[in-house]
């Protein structure tokens, strides 16, 4: 495993579109690892591949809840409901925080790094993590969700 370096805002990588993964090998598997390492070092939530200069359609959350890593390969939300509003930040705009309105509950179907297909269910700041991620493999920062911007004191 190796740490990879986080793609900042103003990157043009972060405003493309992801490819689906189609080959589920080795290079896939050192990909994950990293971004899996990468997340922990950076102290982050979730962190998908374009954040670390890929082109590529995974994703690596861990929201701390004692399930360990999620790793999501070609992942698709296929349902959610609710509503919650809150802060949400990015590895790539360190500093930067935003109020942000996501659903409260998402289902996402994706695959594993040997190519099985699973769903997940999150709620709350799974939920949040989940859609925020899945928005950077389409190119889509939360800034452009923005409800509000949390000014420095109120973080």
């Amino acid at each position: 495993m190796a740490l990879r370096e986080i793609v900042k805002f103003g990157e043009d990588i972060l405003r493309k579109k992801c490819r689906e993964v189609t080959a589920f090998d080795e290079k896939l598997a050192t990909l994950l690892d990293d971004m899996a390492e990468t997340l922990r070092n950076a102290d982050g939530v979730g962190l998908a591949a374009p954040q670390v200069g890929i082109l590529r359609r995974a994703v690596v959350v861990d929201v701390r809840d004692g399930k360990g890593t999620i790793e999501l390969v070609n992942p698709v939300i296929i349902e959610q409901e609710g509503v919650q509003v809150g802060n949400e930040g990015c590895l790539s705009a360190p500093g930067e925080w935003c109020e942000v309105e996501r659903p409260m509950r998402v289902t996402v179907k994706a695959f594993d790094r040997t190519g099985k297909e699973f769903t997940v269910k999150g709620e709350g700041l799974l939920a949040r993590a989940l859609c925020h991620e899945t928005d950077h493999l389409e190119g889509v920062l939360f800034t452009d969700r923005v409800k509000q911007v949390i000014p420095e004191g109120r973080r």
